[in-house]
């Protein structure tokens, strides 16, 4: 029999393999690792705690008349798309009207364990003003974590319209900088006279970076090379998308949150996820025998791939985000038993254990792919229009529903179809079909 279903179904089961590995253990030391496992995965406030921090607004001489109400109002929207860039959903952003600051509510870092506020505080980015600064001649070759702000400014955040990283064609990561039309005519006749010079990016006091002005730039782009990788790309791209802040914010208190149900309430979801895969596990088997089995293995899979993107993409997940999950391993196991019931329909009609593979896959692609679609809809209005824990929700409820369809559709089909290579899958029994002939034709 010459076609590559067998290595279809053995690549198959490396993967998978390879995935449940890589989702427990990661790659790499524990303080940098290259893919992060379960171990790195963040868990929100209402497991682990995290921290409350108010954040009062400091408004420089001269700044009389300033409607603080409305800098509240946009300094909120610009950090919560900042902790949303992160992955951070499970967050709480409120404007204090009557006293004029804002109450922001976040989780704790996935490695932090000494539980220091201040440092979780630093990951909503500096909650300062963002300035393109000159850079004095004695500083030229100054390493940019050591520059200091000269007061020459360039540009502030409110000049900058957006920021993004992207890989250039020689493989490098850079950063596409594009200016509002107030800020090209100033960017022109500073890069004009800097050439050859540095132009530092400050937040607040902290240079973020200082590329060199190799030409005049008078449009309304303009690219920052150097030796980025994607993720300090992203990071630096982010910061500047982000950085037009009205005005500083000083953080004038900061306490810790205790968790509102607590890691034994993440214990008790994962010792029930477990009891209930091993009953799923258990009645597909006993149902559907060898499909059953490959069913199975397309779930640990999909689990996998979950844990690998929220680890990763250090999405923070909650309780109800963990509800998320659980749905959409339904959502796979309703595929395969839709699938796995036009399978024994065919065969009792007496196709072969192949043909009745074939057919079954594709009677059942359209309902499958309807079910789906609808949920991804729904998971992306969550996303997009929810906040909070609701959003962590839709976002674990589109990765799983994402990846369920794949693990139902592609890898169950591709296993099944290499198991039909071996003799011992001649047998109709093993296909949950009661008295079938065990020297059926595949």
């Amino acid at each position: 029999m010459n076609d590559n279903r067998t290595f279809k179904l053995f690549a198959v089961v490396l993967v998978i393999a390879i995935l449940c590995v890589l989702s427990i253990t990661g790659l790499g030391p524990a303080n940098s690792r290259i893919i992060k496992g379960a171990g790195d995965v963040r868990t929100g406030i209402d497991i682990r705690g995290g921290i409350s921090a108010i954040l009062q607004p400091v408004y420089p001489e001269g700044s009389q008349g300033r409607n603080i109400a409305e800098d509240l109002a946009s300094s909120r929207e610009i950090i919560e798309a900042r902790l949303d860039a992160q992955g951070i959903y499970d967050k709480t952003i409120t404007v204090d009207s009557t006293n004029n600051r804002l109450i922001v509510d976040i989780p704790w870092a996935s490695n932090e364990t000494e539980f220091d506020p201040r440092k979780s505080l630093d990951e909503l980015g500096s909650t300062g003003a963002l300035t393109f600064q000159e850079v004095e001649s004695k500083d030229l070759y100054t390493e940019a974590s050591k520059l200091t702000p000269s007061g020459k400014i360039v540009l502030t955040g409110e000049d900058i319209e957006t920021a993004q990283a992207y890989q250039g064609q020689n493989g490098s990561y850079q950063i596409l900088l594009k200016l509002k039309s107030a800020g090209v005519e100033k960017f022109s006749e500073a890069t004009g006279r800097l050439t050859g010079e540095r132009i530092a990016i400050f937040m607040d006091q902290i240079c973020l970076s200082a590329p060199m002005v190799n030409e005049q730039i008078n449009t309304s782009e303009a690219t920052i090379t150097g030796n980025f990788t994607f993720d300090s790309a992203k990071a630096l791209a982010d910061k500047i998308r982000f950085g037009a802040l009205p005005t500083k914010l000083e953080p004038v208190s900061v306490d810790s949150i205790s968790a509102q149900l607590g890691q034994g309430a993440l214990e008790i979801s994962i010792k029930a996820g477990i009891v209930s895969l091993i009953a799923v596990a258990i009645y597909m088997i006993v149902l559907y025998r060898l499909p059953g089995i490959i069913a199975i293995l397309s779930l640990l899979g999909l689990l996998s791939l979950q844990i690998l993107t929220l680890s990763n993409f250090g999405i923070s997940v909650t309780l109800p985000g963990i509800g998320g999950i659980i749905l959409s391993i339904g959502m796979s196991v309703d595929g395969n038993v839709n699938i796995y019931e036009r399978i024994k329909e065919e065969l009792i009609s007496g196709k072969s254990i192949r043909a009745a593979i074939d057919s079954g896959f594709k009677r059942a692609f359209v309902a499958i792919l309807d079910s789906n679609v609808t949920t991804i809809i729904t998971a992306v209005v969550l996303m997009y229009m929810g906040s909070g824990a609701v959003k962590g929700f839709g976002v674990t409820l589109f990765f799983g529903t994402l990846f369920s369809f794949f693990s139902a559709v592609t890898a169950s089909k591709m296993m099944l179809q290499g198991l039909t290579a071996f003799g011992f899958s001649k047998n109709k029994w093993l296909f949950g079909v009661n008295g079938g002939k065990k020297n059926e034709k595949v």
